[in-house]
């Protein structure tokens, strides 16, 4: 298996259908694998997902009967994961599938993909929102000391030995900063392509819905940003 690439899937129901229409259209080869986590939703995820996968040779189902959290959903389809790379990307219609077959094609170009990380980089965004990653990514950047831009960009590709190496990952939103600030301090090539963002389609964001959100998301993410400089310090992070 050359890519395993993990969707988590929370109340996602509206969806899902048009998710699978999307990737089978790019996905032309038989060694990509799409693990679609049902991470704990309390609407019709699981049952839609059980439908689909019939219909679809690409497509596997994990699933997580209590919501832990976004990252736990994904740590949960990585662990079943077989591909050579591994990422992760969302099922809310605001990623292109098409934006994983780039990033792959961007992996294949380097001799040593173990060393490559590949990231997306937002564009059309609203204006608040990117202002609100403006500032995020600013103080990220200054407080771990490493340059830290569109932090919860998607979609995320490295190989499955940049996984193997994690130590404690985190369970909620902060595992995008956590794989983020990882590979830049095990200094891997670190390469940015731009990806479409349009607006959500059906369902509302878990967390981006509204100020009270923001500010539950900054605070955190601070105390998860000083939990994870400490174990840099105190010599308890893998590198």
């Amino acid at each position: 298996m050359k890519l395993s690439i993990v969707v988590p899937c929370y109340n996602e129901e509206k969806n899902l259908s048009i998710l699978f229409e999307r990737f089978s259209k790019v996905i032309t080869r038989d060694d990509i694998e799409v693990i679609f986590v049902e991470n704990g939703s309390k609407d019709n995820s699981l049952k839609i997902l059980e439908a689909l996968i019939k219909e679809y040779k690409f497509a596997r189902i994990v699933q997580v009967e209590e919501n832990k959290g976004y990252g736990f959903g994904i740590l949960s389809g990585m662990k079943e994961a077989k591909g050579e790379y591994l990422g992760w990307t969302h099922a809310d219609l605001q990623t292109d599938p098409g934006d994983i077959i780039k990033a792959m094609e961007i992996m294949n170009k380097y001799e040593k993909p173990e060393k490559v990380y590949i990231k997306g980089r937002r564009r059309n965004r609203p204006f608040f929102d990117i202002i609100f990653t403006l500032g995020m990514s600013f103080f990220e950047s200054i407080f771990l000391g490493v340059r830290l831009i569109d932090i919860n960009a998607q979609p995320n590709i490295f190989h499955h030995s940049f996984y193997d190496s994690w130590i404690n990952p985190p369970f909620d939103f902060s595992l995008d900063l956590f794989a983020f600030y990882k590979a830049r301090i095990n200094k891997l090539n670190i390469i940015r392509f731009n990806v479409y963002f349009p607006k959500r389609i059906n369902g509302q964001s878990s967390w981006n819905n509204g100020i009270k959100s923001k500010i539950k998301f900054i605070k955190r993410t601070l105390v998860y940003s000083i939990n994870m400089k400490r174990s840099v310090h105190n010599g308890n992070h893998s590198s």
